[in-house]
């Protein structure tokens, strides 16, 4: 903490002499000018006039602040405590010359505010932010941390009464209880009803005149996490909030928070967080006691499900598949298809490409490429042979007539594959994608070496790549699909393996699981089938999104010699490294985004917004991460550039 000191605080790299000083103290009238300047030059921040600026550096001195360098201002903060809540500080405006960033110059200077004794009595932190406002987010995020203390969110200004809504939804950010940092327990203030208690004792605030009532929002206790939680989890050590709503393409967390999901559940919620369609559909089925679990018995919800996957989904496609229930998870698919493969041609071999991903039991495993995941096992991974994907030695070399020579060549050492498995675009492997062209010459190899081609369609599947199938007008037609994910529309457990009728050889009960019935999941995927696929609208929205998508993405690509990767709205950044990659998806999240990486080396930021997502939404998302980008690119990322 700084405390109340606010003398010269040493720093580096402002200018040729690594030893320069910052020198933080109240602003003076003479100071106005210079200020002015300084706020013009923060592009985000509205050009406050001369006049407003020599005022707060006067008769609002002892809450604002200025930073000097070799005698020129290069940082700012002003702000008050409202009048209707004295234990509050609100920060108006922060502004750090450029030369100045990188610093950490602003959480300085409010610190400094913080302890002088007119904020004596303070308990609060608070500061209006639009959603794609970066480094105000990563500013506030940064001072949460270093306080430990909450950063809660609620809105103060929405977007459509907000200067008729040409304004962006106002957020009010606040940080607190802040740890106390005065040595005195009270602030006397006027005798108008208000009354502070000590800080020490929760900051309890008692008003007499009406005012605007503060969020309150439940702090969660996370300790049962690490007391009883495994260390396998992943995705809530770069999240580490505690979420508890989500509609539509927003998730909520305890606090307040607010985040637009760009995860969607790593493509299980391509419809969103509880559409109300598949929501209405599960309430009407529960509250009429439909069968929740049902093993394999026949029940309404499956026939259904059946029949409008049959009328919907398989005839206008021209496909003839038998279904099967799998256990709940698309690793149990790929299980099930790689296990009925091998009893069909009685062979072991399956080949498999570089980067795929297929999931986390031992079969699915094997054929997955990415090592850390492969070394949790703890078993040798065999009878899967890795072949090289598409473009994975560059474009001029054809790894389908690689594979095609390795097969034909009795001396390759590769034995007669049972199966050639592989995705159309990778999902966890990078976003690389497969050309129509290659997945053909796959297909006519595995046909004339007696191998079934398996497409694994668990992520790219419903409607992520811009068709139902990923492989549809491609040329070809797999013998064997799988499916999970957004299979269930709404989140569900739920898990298909397709496969043509005459490869349907299984002996009853020979492969089973005990959640292959979930009833509840054939309601909601039968419901999404009818709301989304009755016609090719969905579709064809899916696909104008997708290109509006690319669109953005090489934008941010040109700028920062970066490139793009995906298809359909299944896309990404290529940013170089996973250190690179991490860094703007931690700046994304104090933003409010969620999302997340893939890659060999996690090195592609990977937009999977919810299909269903509107235009501007979408765009508020896309400047979120484009300037998340530009200020990890510029390094500047968590430092106030306003």
């Amino acid at each position: 903490m700084a405390g109340s000191r606010e003398s010269p605080t040493r720093t580096s790299g402002i200018g040729p002499d690594s030893s320069e000083l910052f020198r933080l103290r109240k602003p003076m009238a003479a100071d106005g000018p210079a200020i002015t300047r300084l706020i013009a030059a923060c592009a985000p921040l509205d050009a406050n006039s001369a006049y407003c600026n020599l005022l707060q550096c006067t008769h609002f001195a002892d809450s604002c602040i200025v930073a000097e360098c070799d005698g020129q201002i290069v940082g700012w903060v002003s702000g008050y405590r409202p009048p209707t809540e004295p234990d509050s500080f609100f920060v108006w405006q922060v502004a750090v010359a450029k030369a100045a960033r990188g610093k950490r110059l602003a959480q300085r200077m409010i610190k400094a505010l913080l302890g002088r004794p007119s904020a004596e009595g303070v308990t609060h932190l608070i500061t209006t932010v639009t959603d794609d406002n970066v480094p105000s987010w990563a500013l506030f995020n940064g001072l949460a941390r270093a306080w430990s203390a909450p950063l809660m969110r609620s809105v103060m200004f929405e977007h459509d009464t907000h200067f008729g809504g040409a304004h962006a939804t106002e957020w009010l950010a606040r940080i607190g209880p802040l740890p106390n940092r005065h040595s005195k327990s009270t602030l006397q203030v006027d005798t108008s009803g208000i009354k502070i208690r000590r800080p020490d004792e929760m900051t309890t605030t008692t008003i007499a005149r009406q005012t605007r009532p503060k969020p309150t929002f439940r702090v969660p206790d996370r300790s049962i996490y690490e007391r009883r939680e495994s260390e396998v989890r992943s995705y809530a050590r770069t999240m580490p909030r505690q979420f508890n709503k989500a509609d539509g393409v927003w998730m909520y967390d305890n606090q307040g928070g607010r985040y637009l999901d760009f995860l969607s559940g790593c493509s299980t919620l391509n419809y969103g967080h509880n559409h109300p369609a598949l929501k209405s559909a599960l309430i009407d089925y529960i509250s009429a006691s439909g069968i929740a679990h049902g093993l394999d018995l026949h029940t309404d919800a499956k026939a259904e499900f059946l029949e409008t996957f049959e009328s919907l989904i398989l005839k206008p496609r021209g496909l003839d598949y038998r279904a099967m229930f799998t256990g709940p998870t698309g690793t149990n698919a790929v299980e099930a298809a790689i296990k009925l493969a091998r009893k069909v041609t009685g062979r072991e071999m399956v080949i498999a490409f570089t980067n795929g991903f297929h999931g986390m039991t031992l079969g699915a495993l094997a054929c997955t490429g990415n090592a850390a995941k492969r070394i949790g096992a703890g078993v040798p991974l065999s009878h899967v042979s890795h072949e090289p994907y598409d473009g994975y030695h560059g474009a001029d070399v054809d790894t389908a007539a690689l594979l095609e020579k390795r097969l034909s060549d009795p001396s390759s050492g590769l034995d007669a594959p049972a199966a050639i498995l592989v995705e159309t675009v990778q999902g966890e492997g990078g976003l690389n994608t497969a050309s129509p062209e290659w997945l053909r010459t796959i297909a006519d190899i595995a046909r004339r070496h007696g191998a079934l081609l398996i497409v694994d369609d668990i992520q790219a599947g419903c409607g992520r790549t811009g068709t139902f199938f990923s492989f549809e007008g491609m040329g070809f037609t797999p013998d064997i699909v799988t499916m999970a994910k957004s299979l269930s529309g709404m989140g569900l457990p739920f898990a298909l393996t397709l496969f043509r009728p005459e490869l349907d050889q299984w002996s009853p009960g020979e492969h089973n699981g005990t959640f292959r019935g979930n009833n509840h999941a054939f309601v909601t995927a039968t419901t999404a089938l009818r709301h989304f696929w009755q016609n090719d609208a969905f579709e064809k929205d899916i696909e104008r999104k997708g290109q509006l998508l690319a669109n953005r993405l090489n934008e941010v690509a040109d700028e920062f010699d970066l490139s793009t990767r995906g298809r359909g709205m299944m896309r990404g950044l290529d940013v170089g490294s996973g250190d690179t990659a991490a860094a703007i998806t931690s700046a994304c999240f104090d933003a409010g985004l969620i999302i997340e990486t893939s890659g060999a080396h996690d090195e592609i930021v990977k937009v999977l917004a919810p299909l269903t997502i509107d235009d501007d939404t979408l765009s508020t998302g896309l400047d979120i991460l484009e300037k998340s980008v530009r200020t990890v690119m510029t390094g500047s990322y968590g430092v106030a550039a306003e």
